[in-house]
Parts: structure tokens; sequence; C-alpha cells
């Protein structure tokens, strides 16, 4: 089986993701260069702290945090009319739990439950966007993607939408993702700027992923029916991941909880 990312964004073509990776590796080398830990003084902001100007931790994710997220590839398993499936043409696609198949299938995804609460801002005020509407999909704890992978492939489980509030805040009930070869655990999302326009792909307007922390990967993928992921993850690093690997500082989820009573996950992202 391959379950493996390809890497391309299917609607766009290769040029396209040649594109977005070269033009993203230098956005990532300014976001480093500026949010480094205490390397950019702030100018013009008032009286000096006692760390001499520079930019506070809180300050740094701050600016992280209303910094554009990269434009990421939505590789082989989009499951939005680009390859094949369109999960988001399905009557209750726009729901917050989001573990469950719908449309007829009965398929349950099984695993650590987790919260994820994102919220989006415009990056040009870092004021939160209300009324944009959140396409999350994910793998299960074995690896596998709905709609795609052999054995889930008739299921469509771990896909849903949600609106922004008032605060750009959505939030969805989900379980920890799987970690398969050659990919470090991870999220996708796409935006796009309505509930009524997520029919077509070509609507969207970001697409791209968010990471998880090792440590509670590790924690998770002790729990059962993450053995498989326990092994993957072990001899994989997110500094080489093919998407992760040009920089993840405003992609990466702060993420608490335990394998008891599960965990939440939240991300601020501008676009």
């Amino acid at each position: 089986m391959q379950n493996d990312e390809s890497g391309h964004d299917h609607d766009q073509g290769l040029q396209h993701d040649l594109a977005i990776m070269e033009k993203r590796a230098d956005r990532r080398q300014l976001l480093k260069w500026m949010a480094g830990a205490s390397l950019v003084p702030l100018v013009g902001c008032g009286p000096e702290s006692a760390s001499d100007g520079l930019l506070t931790q809180g300050a740094e994710d701050e600016l992280l945090a209303c910094t554009r997220i990269p434009e990421e590839m939505a590789g082989p398993y989009p499951g939005d009319g680009s390859n094949g499936a369109n999960a988001l043409l399905l009557a209750g696609i726009h729901r917050s739990d989001i573990r469950t198949s719908i449309g007829g299938a009965t398929g349950v995804a099984r695993g650590v439950p987790l919260t994820l609460t994102l919220t989006l801002v415009n990056r040009a005020a870092c004021a939160p966007l209300a009324g944009y509407a959140i396409y999350v999909w994910q793998c299960e704890r074995a690896g596998l993607y709905s709609m795609y992978s052999p054995g889930v492939q008739y299921e469509n489980f771990l896909r849903g939408v949600q609106v922004t509030n008032a605060q750009g805040k959505v939030t969805f009930t989900s379980i920890f993702p799987g970690c398969y070869p050659g990919r470090w655990p991870h999220i996708h999302f796409e935006v796009y700027p309505s509930l009524a326009s997520i029919s077509n792909f070509r609507n969207k307007i970001a697409t791209s992923q968010l990471a998880f922390a090792r440590a509670p990967c590790q924690q998770v993928y002790t729990a059962t029916g993450y053995q498989q992921s326990a092994a993957n993850l072990r001899p994989l690093s997110i500094e080489r991941d093919l998407v992760f690997a040009d920089g993840y500082a405003n992609q990466l989820a702060t993420t608490t909880g335990n394998n008891t009573t599960g965990y939440t996950s939240t991300l601020q992202f501008a676009i």
C-alpha cells in the first residue's frame, strides 16, 4: 500500500508546486531572521524593557501567529474534488465532530480524543476573520485516509467543515492522527471564503498543514492502536519532513493533555 504523500497539489501541477516551495523558502528564511530567539530589536515601540528592547518570547509568538501561514501542497488525499472523491458535496460535512462517517457510510475513527481549535486572522491587522469556512482532514491512528486508503476507501470520517465565529475560531472533535512512513504527524486544512463556496476546490483561498511537537506524539503513540505510528515516528525528524523542512514556526500547534482524557491542540494562523 502506498500511503506516503506525493507532494503534488493535484489541481495546479508541478510547476505551481515548485513556485510555492521557492517562495515559501524565501518567506520562512525572513521569518526565522525576524523571530529568532531574542534577535529582533523593537523599533518605535515605547520604552525599552529589561531585555534591552529585544522581542520577548510572547512577542515572538504573536508575530508568528499573525504572519501569513505558508501555502502547502494538499497531497494526494484531499477529498475536495481535486483528486477524485469530494467529501465537500456530502450532506452533513458541515460539522464539528468528525470522528464518524456520513452520507450512508457507518465507519468510526478510533483513537485518543483530540479537540482542535483553529483561529483565523487577517495578517494585516491580526484581527479575527468571521464567516470563513475551514475544511480539515487527517489520517486515522494507523495512518490511513478515508476515501482513499485500502480498507477505508468507502468511509469519509476525519473530514469536516466549520465556519469561523466572531473570534475567528472553529473547533473540531477528532482523534490524534497517526504517523505514516515518511511524513511527520500533521493535519491538513483549506480555507474558503464562505460555506456556500466549498463545493468547488477552486474557490479555496489557502491550503496548509499544522504540525505536532514530538513529545505529545510519543505520548499518544503508547496508546492502543498506535503501535505502528510509534515505529514510524521513531526515525523521523520534523526538520527533514517534505513539508516542514523549510520551517514550521507558525504551523506548530500548541498541544496539552493526556491519553486518558484526551488532548487539546490550538493554532492561530493568518491569511
